[in-house]
């Protein structure tokens, strides 16, 4: 028996809809099958709560007075980048505070919004006609932003590589505090809650799924960067409201010696459509492998030291070069199942529906390294390339670089620039007065200066 999103919807309306934690699943199964279980089911519910350093909002902060194209954005001191429009700027969760260091970054900024507390902004430019202001200094808080759009290119690892250190001294990465010697092993991930471990072959969570981020209502955009589901190390990229958000699902955090992350809670619900996706749902912790490799040798590809289960690194120590090593995670199995917990809860109450994916995510593919080639030409030097017309001076038109956006058919008074019936512009060069009235008009500069009535690049002008 199959089902559909849109009949389990009806089920969520009426009050009538089935819902099981996935740490639960894997007992459900064993006891009735996956046929049966998937007739009894009908959303299984995930959860994952841990460091996702890909992370960070878009916030949009409205126009001053006068007006102002911000080029520069610190918030708390921590830099956003602006190079998105005028009042608009991406806050990465990992970007240190000019001040105060690796200690406070984008993910506490992020935090201290969700909790109503007011930041400094600070912003430059360097001025133009429209947006003649070139400095800000104010203090905003969440409620006074158009925008806040939390935007993460790469959350919810299916699952993650275990960590050693085999050096002859500490290291402070990312995977927390290794000791020498492979004393320890950290790991990091949710095991059998994980979202993308229960749904291995990508059937059910695609672009457009309705997720719960951060306590809000998140949805799932597209795969995450570094997305490789043929050696099991899924990604997504996820997108939601931050306004709607909580601090108990949403958290800054500073790694000592790395720097600071953004602990990301995440739910996702797998609706139970058939047979198979109930079976892949039962996943247990002891089907979850994962390779412990060596932080201790600063290469790209770091050696593998071993391979165990996440079973086994959940039991607090796992079997490495002969001997017991303890075992600690990074991310927090407590909120993990809380979230998986508070989605069956808003699931069963009525107030979460779920969505049918608008596209698949890609079932193939691997993240490819960096390519390192010296560049075949030196970057170019200011000044280079077309020169721009300034005064008088007679018109050039390029175009092989025309967009054909019309910028430039108000301005001539000798009609110099026209457009056909279908909005292509062309130019006659030869009808230059030298007026020059098209200096500085066109934005990927097709007009410029050279002799008189010259036409270059292009099929249209005459």
């Amino acid at each position: 028996m199959s089902k559909t999103v849109e009949e389990i919807n009806r089920k969520i309306e009426s009050g009538g809809v089935r819902v099981v934690t996935a740490d639960r699943m894997a007992e459900v199964v064993a006891e009735l099958g996956p046929e049966r279980a998937a007739d009894e089911v009908d959303v299984v519910t995930t959860g994952t709560f841990g460091a996702m350093c890909s992370s960070g909002a878009f916030l949009n902060f409205g126009h001053a007075d006068p007006p102002m194209r911000m080029t520069r954005v610190w918030l708390n001191d921590v830099e956003a980048y602006a190079g998105v429009a005028a009042v608009d700027a991406y806050l990465g969760a990992t970007q240190a505070s000019r001040t105060l260091g690796i200690g406070y970054g984008g993910a506490h900024v992020i935090e201290d919004l969700l909790r109503g507390r007011r930041v400094v902004l600070r912003a430059v430019s360097c001025g133009s006609d429209c947006y003649p202001r070139k400095a800000l200094l104010s203090e905003v808080a969440l409620a006074d932003l158009n925008q806040a759009l939390l935007c993460n290119p790469r959350n919810a690892y299916q699952r993650y590589n275990a960590a050693a250190n085999s050096g002859p001294r500490p290291l402070h990465t990312y995977m927390g505090k290794l000791m020498p010697g492979c004393a320890n092993v950290t790991f990091s991930g949710a095991g059998e809650l994980s979202p993308l471990a229960n749904d291995p072959g990508l059937e059910t969570i695609g672009v457009g799924t309705r997720i719960l981020l951060g306590g809000g209502t998140g949805f799932v955009t597209g795969a995450g960067t570094q997305h490789a589901p043929e050696r099991g190390f899924a990604t997504l990229m996820v997108q939601g409201d931050l306004k709607g958000m909580s601090p108990e699902f949403l958290r800054a955090a500073s790694i000592p010696g790395y720097g600071a992350t953004l602990y990301v809670g995440i739910g996702v619900p797998i609706p139970v459509l058939h047979a198979g996706i109930a079976r892949a749902a039962a996943v247990r912790d002891r089907d979850i492998e994962t390779d412990i490799v060596d932080y201790g040798v600063p290469q790209r590809e770091r050696p593998v030291l071993g391979r165990c289960s996440y079973e086994q690194l959940k039991s607090g120590a796992v079997r490495l070069r002969g001997r017991e090593v303890p075992s600690s995670p990074l991310s927090s199995f407590l909120l993990a199942g809380r979230i998986a917990r508070e989605l069956k809860r808003r699931i069963e109450a009525g107030v979460f529906r779920l969505s049918a994916p608008a596209a698949e995510l890609p079932r193939r593919g691997a993240a490819a390294p960096l390519a390192m080639r010296r560049p075949a030409r030196p970057l170019p030097r200011p000044g280079e390339g077309p020169r721009p017309r300034h005064g008088r001076e007679p018109v050039a038109w390029d175009g092989g670089r025309c967009l054909s956006c019309g910028s430039c058919l108000n301005i001539c008074p000798a009609g110099v620039f026209r457009r056909d019936a279908s909005w292509r512009v062309a130019a006659s060069p030869g009808r230059c007065r030298s007026c020059g009235r098209c200096d500085r008009v066109c934005p990927v500069g097709a007009i410029h200066a050279g002799p008189l009535g010259v036409s270059v690049g292009g099929k249209h002008g005459r």
